[in-house]
């Protein structure tokens, strides 16, 4: 017979953590509302740099034959040194929101390994770096506390040093991965070429007119100006649709456990019943049986 004193003790711890991810799916909540207009109001600054960008860029195209003639635009074919950045969250509770990006970044390595590529990681998040020290992968660089709390100056810092770095010939290329947020039950594994800026990226035609009026000889010194704010932006976008998406997969994850919770107080309950009843047959028994006795 099942002890009733041990499944009352369980309803109860039960019922107990029902409570607590029912509020932190309420506190998800809350953050992703705000992280979601901030979002929203950072992809219209990027979306009108971006057209800046385009703008300038198409104006160097047309003056030039071999296409936009800036190192920010030099591309190559075979990279002999790749910069990985890949953003995960601080803190679990979020279903596969880390490790969808974390299996990405994996791969990624793989895929340049075999192509003698050598790769430094950089990774943002305790739980990706926590990943990589387990499986003695080395990393570049590490930053924990940016991916829960997005500042610009910060993630313009991290970038910066990066940039500077693809401008001296140190990396050929720099990606940035992280899982960016559709909709409350969607998330998408996103995967950006930062440098080279990619000019199919920009939709230059081969022919377009613009308004925009630059002097020649301030072609390259505008494009350069805004291709590092473009960079900037860029990672504290991804910072920012990383942590909105972090917000909603947690909350997914928070919603699944409490409704499981339910079911685990109703099965439990329907247990407990059973035993009381259970418990009331044989106490019946053991009565009647003793006044049998006593005949």
């Amino acid at each position: 017979m099942a002890n009733l004193k041990e499944i009352k003790r369980k309803i109860g711890s039960v019922k107990n953590t029902q409570k607590t991810t029912n509020a932190m799916k309420l506190v998800s909540s809350a953050k992703l509302k705000k992280t979601e207009e901030l979002a929203t109001r950072s992809r219209v600054y990027a979306a009108k740099l971006t057209e800046l960008i385009t703008e300038i860029a198409q104006k160097m195209q047309n003056s030039n034959e071999e296409g936009v003639d800036n190192v920010y635009f030099k591309s190559t074919d075979k990279p002999k040194k790749v910069d990985i950045i890949f953003i995960t969250a601080d803190k679990g509770l979020c279903g596969g929101f880390n490790s969808q990006t974390i299996k990405r970044a994996y791969k990624l390595i793989e895929e340049y390994k075999k192509e003698n590529v050598k790769v430094r990681l950089r990774a943002i998040g305790r739980k990706g770096i926590d990943f990589f020290k387990f499986n003695n992968i080395e990393l570049s660089s590490e930053v924990v506390g940016l991916s829960s709390a997005p500042d610009y100056a910060s993630a313009a810092e991290f970038i910066s040093e990066l940039a500077e770095s693809y401008v001296k010939g140190d990396t050929d290329k720099i990606i940035l991965i992280h899982n960016g947020y559709v909709n409350m039950i969607t998330q998408e594994l996103r995967e950006e070429q930062v440098l080279p800026v990619d000019p199919s990226t920009l939709e230059l035609a081969a022919t377009a007119t613009s308004e925009l009026e630059v002097e020649p000889d301030d072609d390259n010194t505008l494009i350069d100006a805004l291709v590092k704010r473009y960079v900037e932006y860029t990672m504290y976008y991804a910072l920012i649709d990383s942590l909105a998406a972090e917000h909603a997969a947690r909350m997914q994850a928070m919603d699944a456990a409490t409704n499981n919770a339910k079911d685990m107080v109703k099965v439990l309950n329907v247990k407990y019943n059973k035993a009381r009843q259970e418990s009331i047959t044989t106490e019946l028994i053991e009565i009647i049986s003793g006044m049998e006795s006593m005949k």
